[in-house]
């Protein structure tokens, strides 16, 4: 960050990036549904699993399961809206640079923290075909988010 970044600079972006990844997170949860019902398959509780192990915690049945994992995909998702703040104050960067930067942020941590905590394989095992269905739903989550933060970025300058 720059050096005369003030304080109250940051908590803008970072809440802007908190509402923008809560307008990714959305995206991502109808683009992953629609994938799901196209496929034929359930939906994902990997993020869920990769959480209940770092934090050590257990949902009791399939209605707490559930809940758990949706909690999980939304803070998961709005908390990375606050690093596609930072991605932006921090070096100025925008639009489709800042985007790429976030997603290769949030996939890239995906890709080291689910085989780390056991929650899936590694990247190079899922296949071609997994592979660019997981980072479709990334893509989906960053362009959204990029898109919802750049508005909400260009708004805020527009009142200064």
């Amino acid at each position: 960050m720059r050096p005369t970044t003030t304080l109250a600079e940051v908590a803008s972006a970072v809440g802007r990036g908190l509402l923008a990844g809560a307008a990714g997170t959305a995206a991502m949860t109808v683009s992953s549904t629609l994938e799901a019902k196209l496929r034929e398959r359930g939906s994902s509780t990997t993020p869920a699993d990769a959480a209940e192990t770092v934090l050590g915690v257990r949902p009791r049945g399939e209605q707490d399961e559930e809940r758990f994992s949706n909690l999980v995909h939304w803070g998961y998702g709005t908390l990375w809206g606050a690093a596609r703040g930072l991605i932006g104050l921090g070096s100025g960067t925008r639009g489709l640079r800042a985007g790429a930067l976030h997603l290769l942020s949030v996939w890239g941590a995906e890709q080291v923290v689910l085989p780390a905590t056991g929650a899936s394989p590694p990247g190079w095992k899922w296949g071609a075909r997994e592979v660019a269905v997981d980072l479709l739903h990334h893509t989906v989550y960053a362009a959204a988010t990029g898109a919802a933060y750049d508005l909400l970025a260009r708004g805020d300058r527009r009142r200064r």
